[in-house]
């Protein structure tokens, strides 16, 4: 304040001071830079090239040692993003932000992945005996803990296999940034996730594949550019992500975007193989023709399979919307569905899942339109069978299937059988049904559709259904080869 000659003070009014010459201190702030991300970057110490005027670290990065640090992605699936600075996530690499086969990239610098967020214990919730008919639940029943987990599998353990995957994922065997044991922890969750699905717990295998979270990511593919997860596992986490959060939408999407992968995959192959062709004649040596028939083999099979996933993927899609009771939506899809090469096998298998959905559809004449033009084969004939159940003509298809039966070419008899014992017992011939059906046990089938009808023969034939389907699991534990494990839900228990 500034007193004047009579006394009074004065409001001090606003001027404006020269520079001291002396610079302000800066402010410790922190922005998107100081992430551990330097945006120039530091020569190594073997350059030639000239060297860059030094840089305060505390500008631009907390410490020195991250000068040398990749360029961060988008964090890893399961990682925590209140610990930036960790060094598994530091080290994690982004096809994003680095060319791989670029020349500058250093060996000695190459990132590794780490999926040490899938060996977690808590991610692989235990299987109880709850499940399991008490005749199957004799410890002498059970599969020997040291059988290796391929032998379970073929022999249709699944829920022994299911536990044994989880053993082997939470084991300390396993290093989880070594590339063989990457291919083998995905191997693993597979095996994990595939036989929960077939031993009737698709709930739990819908909430351990969380785990994965989003498969796109640039994490799962290696400097090439290559997928690290095999393309069954993709396709099945699909599914089980849009059942386990709980919207079928995001499983249509995730089919859709591995459809134009297959796509991208199929038109490259497609360009190497007129390249391939187009140089077949430069060689005039027989070892240059032997090199192009090898390569043009590899390439023919590559191709046959692409083709293959890529019309398995049409017919998942039709399959996603008849779950989410888009019944309207599959039936158009399913009009739009063409064979994806001019292979008569391809066609051949498409027109038969069609035909199967179509069914599913309530569509018998679209099914029959699908097999209209190969009516001789036993395919088309078990389809023709259904499509005569599906319209409650039972007579009609008793005959087909009797025909199935006592043809020398047909491989799949205890089916045949079984879908005719179901027509019989539509037809009120229930005494016969019961017998064909049991008939089947005796000689050792033992697959779910087959226990399934039985067990409900058994429920319209006497008020002692439950003693008797108890009986019909004990004889079934008792054969020698009982197609492995049993769930109550086979029984009707």
């Amino acid at each position: 304040m500034e007193t004047s000659s009579s006394g009074e003070s004065t409001p001090k009014r606003h001027s404006r001071h020269g520079s001291s010459g002396r610079a302000l201190p800066r402010r410790s702030t922190r922005g998107p830079l100081d992430i551990g991300d330097a945006p120039i970057p530091v020569p190594s110490p073997t350059s030639t090239g000239h060297s860059l005027p030094h840089q305060s670290s505390s500008l631009l990065s907390p410490s020195t040692s991250q000068y040398m640090t990749p360029r961060l992605p988008s964090p890893q699936p399961g990682s925590n993003l209140s610990t930036l600075t960790s060094p598994s996530f530091r080290t994690a690499h982004s096809t994003l932000s680095q060319n791989p086969l670029s020349p500058s990239r250093s060996p000695s610098l190459a990132p590794t992945k780490n999926f040490s967020f899938l060996l977690r214990p808590e991610i692989y919730h235990p299987l109880t005996l709850l499940d399991v008919p008490p005749p199957f639940r004799v410890s002498s029943l059970q599969p020997d803990p040291a059988t290796p987990l391929p032998d379970l599998v073929g022999s249709g353990n699944f829920r022994s296999a299911a536990i044994k995957a989880a053993q082997l994922l939470t084991s300390p065997d396993l290093s989880p940034s070594l590339p063989a044991d990457i291919a083998t922890i995905f191997d693993l969750i597979y095996t994990r996730l595939s036989c929960l699905t077939l031993c009737g717990q698709t709930a739990l295998a819908a909430q351990e594949v969380k785990a994965l979270e989003d498969l796109n990511s640039s994490y799962y593919r290696d400097e090439e550019g290559r997928h690290l997860v095999p393309w069954e596992l993709r396709v099945l986490a699909v599914r089980l992500q849009g059942m386990g959060f709980n919207d079928a939408r995001r499983g249509v999407m995730g089919y859709y975007e591995l459809a134009r992968e297959a796509r991208l995959t199929l038109t490259s192959l497609k360009k190497s193989r007129t390249l391939t062709l187009s140089l077949e004649g430069d060689g005039d040596g027989e070892e240059k023709a032997d090199v192009d028939v090898d390569v043009d083999d590899i390439l023919e099979a590559e191709i046959k399979k692409w083709e293959t996933r890529l019309q398995e993927l049409g017919i998942k899609v039709a399959s996603a919307l008849v779950e989410m009771d888009d019944l309207e939506g599959a039936a158009r899809f399913l009009s739009t569905l063409s064979p994806s090469s001019d292979s008569a096998s391809l066609s051949s298998a498409l027109e038969s899942q069609k035909a199967l959905l179509y069914l599913c559809l309530g569509d018998v004449e679209a099914a029959r339109s699908c097999i209209s033009v190969r009516k001789e084969e036993n395919e088309a004939k078990v389809i023709l069978a259904l499509a005569h159940m599906a319209d409650s003509d039972f007579t009609s298809a008793v005959t087909i299937w009797n025909n199935l039966i006592s043809s020398p070419e047909s491989t799949e008899l205890p089916m045949y059988r079984q879908n005719l014992g179901v027509c019989l017992l539509y037809l009120g011939r229930m005494s016969e049904a019961r017998e064909i059906l049991e008939a089947l046990v005796e000689e050792n089938s033992s697959f779910h559709a087959l226990t399934f009808n039985l067990s409900t023969i058994y429920e319209l034939c006497t008020e002692r259904s439950r003693a008797l389907k108890i009986g019909l699991a004990e004889k079934i534990a008792a054969l020698p080869e009982r197609g492995g494990e049993k769930a109550n839900g086979d029984f009707k228990l």
